[in-house]
C-alpha cells in the first residue's frame, strides 16, 4: 500500500522518493494519533454507563510517585521518598505499612515477587514466594480414596507456606537501599501501635468474616472487635503486631525468622496441626532471579520469571497479538476481544502443563518465549467461531486469590522504580492469625497442584510441574511489571487478582500502547479474562458493548459477568517527564507523590 503511494506521489507531484516517504510516515503519525482518540472515545462511552469512581483522572507527579492499595500506605511511601529515601527505601516501607493496614492482602506471613529498575537501567528481580515446609508431600490435601480434602489447602493451619516477605524486604534494602533499615520500618510500627482509621471496605470485610476469625483463632485477635461489629471511623490497634515490627525494626531478618516471633510461630502451628518449623523458617532464602526481557512494538518488557507463571505468560500473550492491527479494530471491539482471548486460551493451556518452581522443574522458558512458537499458536484461530478449549492442549517441546493480593508501584526523583506484587492467596489468607505475633497467614499450599487436573481456588489446572514438595515454592499468577522505550523508564504496573493477574497486566499495556490512554484510563477500563478452563470469558459490568457482546456470542463464546478483575497500580512516564498515576477505583487505592 505504502509502496502505491510513494510511486503515485512521485509521478503526479514529480517528488522524490525520500520526500515522499516522509509524506507517507506522517500519514501513518496521523492516522495513528486518530486510531487513539477513537479508542479513547470508546473507552470513555463505556465508562459512562460504569459505577462511581470509574472517571478517576490521571495525576501527575515531579519528584516521584506511590501507588499503592491504601492510602496511609501510599502516604508512608511519599513520606520516605521525600525524606531523601528512593525507591528501594519506599518499596521497604510500604510493604511493611501494608502489613499493618492492610491485612487482607499486605502482609508479613506471605510472600511476592518485584521488578526493579534502576535510573541507570539495572534490572533485577527478586522471588520471595513462600515455600512448603519440610513436612509438606505431595498427597497432604487427599482422603484415603485419593480425591481432595474441600477447604483443606484453603482453611486453617495445613494450607500455611513459609513466608518469604521479610527475607525479601531485607534483601532488597540491603542491595540497593539508602536510608537506615529502622528508619524505613519505624512508620508501620507506629500503624500498629498507635492504630489506623479503617475504610467502609475493610469495615465491611472484617465484620463478615468475623465468624472465620472466631472459628480459627479461638485465642483472640485484633480483628475481631469484642463488643459488637466494626463501625465506619473506628480505629484498629495491632499491639501484638506492633511488637513484632519493633523486632523486626531492631533486628532486622532475625527478629522474625528467629527467637520470639519465630517462637509464637510454631506455638500457632503445634496448636492448629500446621507444619512450618522453626527450622523452616531459619532455613528460608528469599532468591534473586533473571528478569524475563522481551519486546513489543518496540516496548522493551522487563517482569517476572518463574516460580511465577505471569513474565512468561504476559510475553506470550504480547508475543500472540502483535501481529494484529489492535488499535485499528478499536479497544474492547469484538475482533480485539477474540484475538485476546484466544491468544489467552492457548498461553494458560501452556501453563498448566509447563510451569513452576525451576529448582525443581525444568521449565522450558526458552521455547515459551519463542515469537514464531506463539505465533504458530494462533494460526489454528478461527474468525467464524470460538476454539473449543478442548480441542487446546498445551505445546509439546520435547523434553522436561476472592482474589487478594495486593500490588504497588514507586518511581523515585532519580527515576529508580520498583514493581511489586505481594500476597497470603485469598483474602485473609487462612483466616489464622498467630497468637502473640498478630500477623495473618497466608493459605498459599493451594496454588500447588493438590491433585493432577482438579483446580484451585481460583479455577486454575496444574500437572506435575506444579506438585507439592518439600521446600518447593508454589507456581505463581503475580506479574510485576516493568516497561521502557526507547532506553528510558515509561511503564511500572502490576495488579492483584490471582488467575486474571496476567490479563489485567496484559491488557493495562495494550490499552496504553495500542489504544493512547492515559494511565489512570488504562487502569479504569473494564476487563476481561479466559484461562482455558473453565471455558468461558469472565467480564466485568459494562466491558462489552451489547452489540459486540451478541457478535462473539454467535460465534459461540459464553460469557460470565462477574464483579471487579484485578486492581492495578501503575505508574507512566508522560513525554515531558513527569510520573502520571493511574490507582485503581476498584478498591481504596491511593497514588500520592510530589
Amino acid at each position: 500500500m505504502q509502496k502505491t503511494i510513494i510511486q503515485k506521489l512521485n509521478k503526479t507531484f514529480k517528488v522524490g522518493t525520500l520526500f515522499a516517504t516522509m509524506v507517507i510516515l506522517n500519514l501513518d503519525e496521523a492516522n495513528a494519533q486518530v486510531e487513539k482518540e477513537k479508542n479513547v472515545k470508546a473507552f470513555e462511552f463505556l465508562s459512562k454507563a460504569g459505577a462511581s469512581g470509574f472517571d478517576r483522572k490521571a495525576l501527575e507527579f515531579e519528584n516521584g510517585a506511590v501507588v499503592s492499595a491504601h492510602p496511609e500506605a501510599t502516604a508512608v511511601g511519599v513520606a520516605i521518598l521525600k525524606k531523601g529515601g528512593n525507591a528501594v527505601d519506599a518499596t521497604v516501607a510500604v510493604k511493611f505499612a501494608l502489613a499493618v493496614v492492610y491485612p487482607n492482602a499486605g502482609n508479613i506471613g506471605g510472600g511476592g515477587f518485584l521488578i526493579y529498575r534502576s535510573a541507570k537501567g539495572e534490572i533485577a528481580s527478586m522471588d520471595f514466594r513462600e515455600k512448603a515446609p519440610g513436612l509438606a508431600h505431595k498427597d497432604m490435601f487427599l482422603d484415603a480414596n485419593g480425591d481432595p480434602i474441600s477447604d483443606k489447602s484453603k482453611e486453617g493451619h495445613l494450607a500455611a507456606g513459609v513466608p518469604g516477605t521479610v527475607s525479601g524486604m531485607v534483601e532488597l534494602h540491603k542491595k540497593y537501599g539508602k536510608l537506615k533499615w529502622s528508619e524505613i520500618v519505624e512508620p508501620a510500627y507506629q500503624l500498629a501501635d498507635k492504630g489506623f482509621r479503617l475504610t467502609k471496605q475493610q469495615v465491611r470485610e472484617l465484620n463478615r468474616l468475623k465468624s472465620k476469625f472466631q472459628q480459627y483463632n479461638p485465642l483472640g485477635t485484633a480483628l475481631i472487635k469484642e463488643n459488637g461489629e466494626w463501625k465506619d471511623g473506628d480505629f484498629l490497634v495491632q499491639k501484638e503486631l506492633a511488637n513484632t515490627m519493633r523486632l523486626i525494626r531492631d533486628k532486622g531478618r532475625a527478629g522474625f525468622y528467629e527467637g520470639e516471633v519465630a517462637n509464637y510461630i510454631a506455638e500457632e502451628m503445634k496448636r492448629g496441626g500446621g507444619l512450618i518449623s522453626k527450622e523452616d523458617l531459619k532455613n528460608y532464602h528469599a532468591a534473586w532471579r533473571k528478569p524475563i526481557v522481551g519486546d513489543y512494538k518496540g516496548y522493551k518488557v522487563i517482569t517476572m520469571p518463574p516460580t511465577s507463571s505471569g513474565g512468561i505468560a504476559l510475553v506470550q500473550l504480547l508475543q500472540s497479538v502483535a501481529a494484529y492491527p489492535l488499535s485499528t479494530w478499536g479497544f474492547n471491539a469484538d475482533s480485539t476481544i477474540q484475538v485476546m482471548v484466544e491468544a489467552e486460551r492457548r498461553v494458560y493451556a501452556d501453563r498448566a502443563k509447563h510451569l513452576g518452581d525451576p529448582d525443581f522443574w525444568k521449565v522450558p522458558q526458552k521455547e515459551l518465549l519463542t515469537p514464531a512458537y506463539n505465533k504458530s499458536r494462533m494460526a489454528n484461530l478461527n474468525w467464524d467461531k470460538a476454539t473449543p478449549s478442548s480441542e487446546i492442549q498445551a505445546g509439546e517441546f520435547g523434553k522436561k486469590e476472592s482474589e487478594q493480593t495486593t500490588h504497588f508501584s514507586i518511581v523515585d526523583k532519580e527515576g529508580n522504580a520498583v514493581s511489586l506484587t505481594t500476597t497470603i492467596n485469598t483474602s485473609y489468607g487462612n483466616y489464622v492469625v498467630v497468637k502473640g505475633a498478630g500477623f495473618l497467614l497466608n493459605n498459599e499450599m493451594d496454588d500447588f497442584s493438590v491433585k493432577p487436573g482438579v483446580p484451585n481456588y481460583f479455577g486454575l489446572i496444574g500437572y506435575e510441574a506444579n506438585a507439592i514438595a518439600p521446600n518447593k515454592r508454589m507456581l505463581s499468577s503475580m506479574t510485576p511489571t516493568i516497561v521502557e522505550k526507547d532506553g528510558k523508564l515509561f511503564m511500572v504496573v502490576g495488579t492483584p487478582g490471582g488467575s486474571t493477574i496476567m490479563t489485567s497486566v496484559f491488557q493495562s499495556i495494550i490499552n496504553v500502547v495500542d489504544f493512547g490512554m492515559d494511565m489512570q484510563q488504562a487502569v479504569n477500563a473494564r476487563k476481561f479474562h479466559h484461562q482455558w478452563l473453565p471455558d468461558r470469558v469472565d467480564i466485568e459490568p459494562n466491558a462489552l458493548t451489547p452489540e459486540v457482546q451478541k457478535t462473539l456470542e454467535a460465534k459461540g463464546y459464553t460469557f460470565y459477568k462477574r464483579g471487579s478483575i484485578g486492581r492495578v497500580d501503575a505508574i507512566l512516564i508522560t513525554k515531558d517527564g513527569k510520573y502520571q498515576t493511574g490507582a485503581d477505583p476498584r478498591g481504596d487505592d491511593t497514588a500520592g507523590g510530589w
